[in-house]
């Protein structure tokens, strides 16, 4: 069974920073692309930062240079760190894992929270 888990998340000030974490079983990790998506209330779900199983990143406009994704494929994780956050970060973050050969093969995590509040 196939189980993405983020943590991380929580109630951060603006201008502060959190790193998320996603932690992946029941795939050959290193074989898949990994990715952070978010999802704010009365919004589409966006692209936040990919990064493919080369270790190839991709962000959206909205986060580059605040936001870093990594991947240690050693312990199957991706992890997001975030510095400088503002309000408009508010939002569920989810985890996403998508097979490099086989975009078929694609999952996802429940999500987690992050607020940027005063």
């Amino acid at each position: 069974q196939v189980q993405l888990v983020e943590s991380g998340g929580g109630l951060v000030q603006p201008g502060g920073s959190l790193r998320l974490s996603c932690a992946a079983s029941g795939i050959s990790f290193s074989r898949y692309d990994m990715g952070w998506y978010r999802q704010a209330p009365g919004k589409q779900r966006e692209l936040v930062a990919t990064i493919t199983r080369g270790g190839i990143t991709n962000y959206a406009d909205s986060v580059k240079g605040r936001f870093t994704i990594s991947r240690d494929n050693a312990k199957n994780t991706v992890s997001l760190q975030m510095n400088s956050l503002k309000p408009d970060d508010t939002a569920v973050y989810s985890c996403n894992a998508v097979f490099s050969t086989n975009p078929r093969l694609n999952y996802w995590g429940q999500g987690t929270q992050v607020t940027v509040s005063s």
